[in-house]
């Protein structure tokens, strides 16, 4: 039986402003709406990795497939969290088909590992998404927000993403909640009652179920 390769996460070199890619995403389209825009040095034995934008920082990348294929992406993630030196950023692919299956993975993700999640519709809109986080890459690690803290903290724009994601939340109610309680764990540990007078009885019990019952 062919073993898979085992699980790297040590120390990788990444040249400034360059991206270190899995070999696996050599040709691909996601790879390709980099080119030109970046640099990119492709490398085998990266596992779990599928990029690194600097020594400290990488992004695993769940596609479609993987979503529909069930929960073994959750295992690249907590070898990535359970790391002392790397700080991954997550980016799903979200689509149609895929959508169902969302929920799970942003609760896995945020709530339960507290890392931050990215959700794209295509390769294209995650080739944008990485050609900027490889600038973020450039600020001092004070002014990045992605570095600014042990783990990276959620930016604004991907915290409301989050909200909306929770059946009844719009944009309006997601930034009323937002005001209200400015952290996916203060949210999450809010009571209806405490909910309440922010967005109504009905979506106050929607939430409180988002987050309590098992997925």
């Amino acid at each position: 039986m062919e073993r898979s390769p085992p699980d790297r996460t040590g120390p990788v070199h990444v040249p400034f402003g360059h991206v270190v890619a899995n070999e696996k995403w050599r040709g691909s389209q996601l790879t390709r709406g980099m080119q030109g825009k970046i640099k990119l040095i492709f490398e085998d034995g990266l596992t779990p990795v599928d990029f690194y934008l600097s020594s400290r920082s990488c992004i695993l990348y769940i596609t479609e497939a993987d979503l529909v294929a069930g929960n073994s992406y959750r295992r690249r993630l907590v070898v990535v969290r359970n790391s002392s030196h790397l700080k991954g950023i997550v980016i799903v692919e979200k689509t149609q088909m895929s959508e169902q299956y969302f929920p799970a993975i942003q609760k896995f993700t945020v709530l339960d590992l507290g890392m931050v999640l990215l959700p794209v519709a295509s390769h294209m809109e995650a080739s944008g998404l990485m050609i900027q986080l490889v600038q973020e890459q450039t600020k001092e690690p004070s002014k990045n927000p992605f570095l600014r803290k042990k783990w990276p903290v959620i930016s604004e724009q991907s915290l409301l993403q989050t909200v909306q994601q929770i059946p009844g939340i719009g944009k309006i109610k997601a930034r009323l909640l937002l005001q209200k309680f400015p952290s996916i764990q203060q949210l999450s540990n809010a009571s209806i009652q405490e909910l309440e007078p922010v967005v109504g009885q009905a979506v106050a019990q929607q939430i409180h179920a988002f987050f309590t019952q098992p997925r």
